[in-house]
């Protein structure tokens, strides 16, 4: 809103004041309006001010300081670089902890899970039995989603093939160690269902998939420090974008190898439990 006197006042060479109302529903869209009106004030307010130097004779006035942007990593600053890696851990993670979720639920629902107990095979076995398919979802989903974006898409990966490929196999056993866990407490596959989905929510909004960790509650952060996902998408987008090592990628490496250790033990041992 400008005031009835605003052009009076700037030609009087006085200062004047004009408000700015924005809608706060959407926070970020709030921030990113006020932050541009900002700016378009300040350079307003400096075209007024080397008018008014010119007709006082100073025209040639530089700018004491100069910004030279150089922008790393996503110079064109595009979404689709950032978003697509990330979907790769996120696809992964649905579907493995989703579909291994179900695995003994529907045995137990079915009956078999009797049948199975009373072969000679040991527990560890029958677990491992029960995996290895979605290992191999898991792989094919990873690779037609890098494909996807790779080729399609045309994101780059600055990285290590090889690297990307290690770290996303460690990071899937993680999430089927996860749906394990969830297959051996649930008794039903609705509430594999249910805990699944509670499993998968927080990590979509609390592992910097969609909202900058930084931007988040220091309590916040602290949750979103012990999902896994949180750390392959630092690995996602490291390799993806910054061409990232393993020297580089160590912490967020590690992080997730005792993840992956952690849970695969107790999965284990929830699964002898429940067979015993």
């Amino acid at each position: 809103m400008i005031s009835p006197d605003y052009s009076s006042k700037l030609d009087r060479h006085e200062t004047t004041s004009v408000q700015l109302l924005i809608d706060g529903t959407d926070p970020n869209a709030a921030r990113i309006a006020l932050s541009n009106a900002q700016l378009l004030t300040q350079h307003e307010s400096l075209a007024i001010q080397e008018q008014l130097m010119e007709k006082r004779g100073l025209s040639n006035i530089e700018q004491p300081i100069e910004i030279l942007p150089r922008v790393l990593y996503n110079p064109n600053m595009e979404s689709l670089i950032f978003n697509i890696p990330a979907l790769i851990g996120l696809i992964m993670q649905n579907v493995t902890a989703i579909l291994t979720a179900f695995a003994l639920v529907r045995e137990k629902e079915r009956g078999t899970m009797e049948q199975l107990v009373v072969t000679p095979i040991r527990p560890v076995e029958l677990m491992l039995g029960k995996l290895l398919p979605y290992v191999f979802i898991g792989i094919f989903s990873f690779t037609i989603v890098l494909v996807t974006g790779v080729g399609w898409f045309g994101v780059p990966v600055k990285g290590s093939i090889t690297l990307l490929i290690a770290l996303s196999f460690l990071f899937l056993i993680t999430t089927l160690a996860v749906g394990m866990l969830i297959s051996t407490v649930a008794k039903t596959q609705l509430q594999a269902m249910q805990m699944s989905f509670a499993f998968i929510l927080p990590s979509v909004l609390l592992s910097g998939f969609m909202f900058p960790r930084e931007t988040m509650p220091v309590f916040i952060q602290w949750i979103g420090g012990i999902i896994p996902l949180t750390y392959f998408l630092e690995i996602l987008r490291g390799i993806f974008l910054k061409e990232s090592t393993l020297a580089s990628l160590w912490q967020e490496t590690v992080i997730l190898s005792v993840f992956a250790f952690l849970i695969c033990l107790l999965a284990t041992l929830k699964f002898k439990k429940k067979i015993e």
